[in-house]
């Protein structure tokens, strides 16, 4: 073997090594998180805060030198404000830490507690998950937002940022670290991947020994590798191709309203409406005046043949559209003669993320809530409103489309289990 295929060896042994390093750190400091009380927590959130905001300065200047990097490997300017920190968002993450220390803590929560025949008492007590790893891309405030969630939860967890912004997430890790140190809890509670090195992400996907769940944050690319080689479970959503349902019976101004934020409020984020479903009882009436919308905010649109005869500015959709994830100023239109066509639409092109209808009809409303199979089915709102912090949750880890343990915006509940437990008083079995 000569010395450029040893040295690849070593470090690959190197990189092996010290990931089971973290993930052992990482599962002895779990057991101690768990039984924390809530002021320890709280407590460790806030001197977060506090370190984040007395270190400005210093998370500025690992910041630029993140930006000079991409800028130099030529990134998009959307690239560039996505990784770019100022004083107001380090000051909204500080601001992120405290909202979360005002949640209520689920952790030991006691619930479904009653008396069996037997004279036992069953209930459900809600835990923590055990080790939370992330794996996400460019935005830093990820650093703050996650770990701030999983240690309020009571869970340990191990954050890799994207290789982009690893001086920033650095400086951050630090000052949840010396909010950590000061409260007594174990500094190993949140441990970033302190490499670059592209090995590190397929050994955490594959260490079911220490880490109990992964959650992806980032590209379709990015979800699509840690879904395909994760041998522990993952909380994930792929695409969030979500729609808006023009009902017969909707109400024209509320249907207008809810068609142009849905699509036009944000257009780069997985909640943002991809494609707007039109009964064709209605169409004339409620097409035109969207498009106008459209037209004036420059949103292409891609529409059937039908679409297409009341609003001439519609481009001809292909099949394609109907799948598509545009996360741009695009947007799919098709005409549908039923509910059921529509229901059948979202059931055959949608991603189970985020699915609306505009209705005042109750029976087709609740008709649209139990048919549709996505994680967050709404009537008469904008689907831009598929947030943890809309739905009360005061944060979110991310959004998941799975069926089992955590559906929709995931916040501190999602970030917990349940077990059961059983109160007696000396009761055997017979």
């Amino acid at each position: 073997m000569n010395d450029i295929a040893s040295s690849a060896v070593a470090q690959v042994a190197d990189i092996a090594r010290y990931m089971q390093n973290v993930g052992w750190a990482a599962r002895t400091a779990s057991r101690v998180v768990a039984r924390a009380d809530t002021k320890a927590k709280n407590d460790a959130l806030s001197h977060a805060a506090s370190a984040l905001r007395g270190n400005t300065a210093r998370l500025i200047e690992a910041n630029r030198r993140d930006v000079e990097a991409a800028r130099a490997a030529a990134h998009d300017d959307a690239f560039v404000d996505r990784l770019t920190l100022t004083e107001r968002g380090i000051e909204a993450m500080a601001r992120g830490l405290e909202e979360i220390v005002a949640l209520p803590d689920p952790v030991g929560e006691i619930s479904e507690l009653r008396f069996r025949p037997s004279g036992i008492q069953v209930g459900m007590m809600r835990v923590p998950l055990g080790v939370v790893a992330i794996v996400y891309e460019s935005r830093p405030n990820v650093t703050a937002d996650a770990a701030g969630l999983c240690l309020k939860s009571g869970n340990a967890t191990i954050l890799r940022g994207g290789s982009e912004a690893i001086e920033s997430n650095r400086a951050i890790a630090q000052c949840i670290r010396e909010g950590l140190r000061k409260s007594g809890l174990p500094e190993q509670a949140v441990q970033l991947i302190d490499t670059t090195d592209r090995a590190a992400v397929g050994h955490l996907l594959t260490d079911d020994a220490h880490v109990d769940v992964i959650v992806p944050r980032g590209g379709k690319s990015l979800i699509e590798r840690v879904a395909r080689e994760a041998r522990v479970p993952v909380l994930k959503h792929l695409d969030g191709v979500c729609h808006v349902f023009i009902d017969a019976d909707a109400d024209i101004d509320i249907a207008v309203r809810i068609a142009d934020n849905a699509k036009t409020q944000r257009y780069s984020t997985c909640n943002t409406m991809e494609t707007l479903l039109v009964h064709a009882s209605i169409a004339p009436r409620v097409l035109p005046p969207i498009a106008a919308i459209y037209e004036a905010k420059a949103v292409e649109m891609r529409g059937d043949s039908r679409a297409r005869e009341i609003a001439p500015s519609i481009k001809s959709a292909t099949e394609n559209d109907w799948y598509a994830e545009y996360l741009a100023a695009i947007v799919a239109i098709r005409i549908v003669d039923s509910l059921d066509s529509a229901i059948d639409h979202i059931a055959r092109y949608g991603s189970q993320h985020t699915d609306a209808i505009v209705t005042e009809n109750y029976a087709n409303a609740m008709r649209f809530v139990r048919e549709v199979d996505s994680s967050s089915v709404m009537v008469n709102a904008s689907t831009r409103l598929a947030d943890g912090y809309e739905y009360g949750l005061g944060a979110e880890i991310g959004i998941s489309t799975n069926k089992l343990h955590a559906r929709g915006p995931v916040g501190l509940e999602g970030l917990t289990s349940r077990k059961w437990i059983v109160l007696g008083n000396g009761q055997v079995r017979t």
